[in-house]
């Protein structure tokens, strides 16, 4: 059987063959996919709250990266730190080898309260332990910054921004007992 209406026959040939050409350049005009976000390092800052003032954390995880830490820095900013996260809570012992910076040192609580703070000397090796098993952070600061901004013990540590710079670093929070 022949198709009663030949013009008809013509525009649906018309109309595939159009719609054919329109999604063939689909592609070509998208953009490319996202490249999933770089996973940060240590080296990287992330504003983090000390006792209501923010603080451009650098965030020590690894062995490697805490055994560094501040080492060989002169350039630390009024309001730059590193913290030390580790996975449970322990006593924590620190030293300032080739470390030229003075230094202050806040040991915190899981829950992430500000339990201790000790000065470091530069290049001094003694060691600096906590009183408590019960820390599982601790804050490099330049020396007096938690005089100077009135940080003290009782002080918190916004452990949600801790816990969104553990995940942009490529961690787990829930490793660390945060969420």
């Amino acid at each position: 059987m022949k198709n009663a209406n030949p013009l008809s026959a013509l525009a649906t040939a018309a109309l595939l063959a159009g719609a054919a050409l329109a999604f063939a350049g689909c592609g070509r005009d998208a953009p490319p996919p996202a490249a999933p976000p770089a996973v940060r390092t240590v080296l990287d800052h992330f504003p983090i709250q000390v006792g209501g003032h923010t603080v451009q954390m650098q965030v020590a995880v690894l062995q490697a990266e805490q055994e560094r830490g501040l080492m060989q820095r002169r350039d630390l900013g009024p309001d730059e730190g590193m913290i030390f996260v580790n996975l449970r809570p322990q006593t924590l012992v620190f030293w300032m080898r080739n470390t030229p910076t003075p230094l202050d040192i806040g040991y915190f609580t899981p829950a992430g309260e500000l339990a201790e703070i000790y000065p470091l000397l530069p290049f001094d090796e003694r060691e600096v332990r906590s009183r408590s098993p019960d820390r599982q952070f601790a804050l490099e600061m330049r020396q007096g910054w938690y005089a100077e901004n009135g940080v003290s013990p009782g002080a918190s540590l916004d452990r949600k921004a801790l816990a969104a710079a553990l995940t942009a670093r490529g961690f787990d929070p829930k490793r660390f007992g945060l969420e």
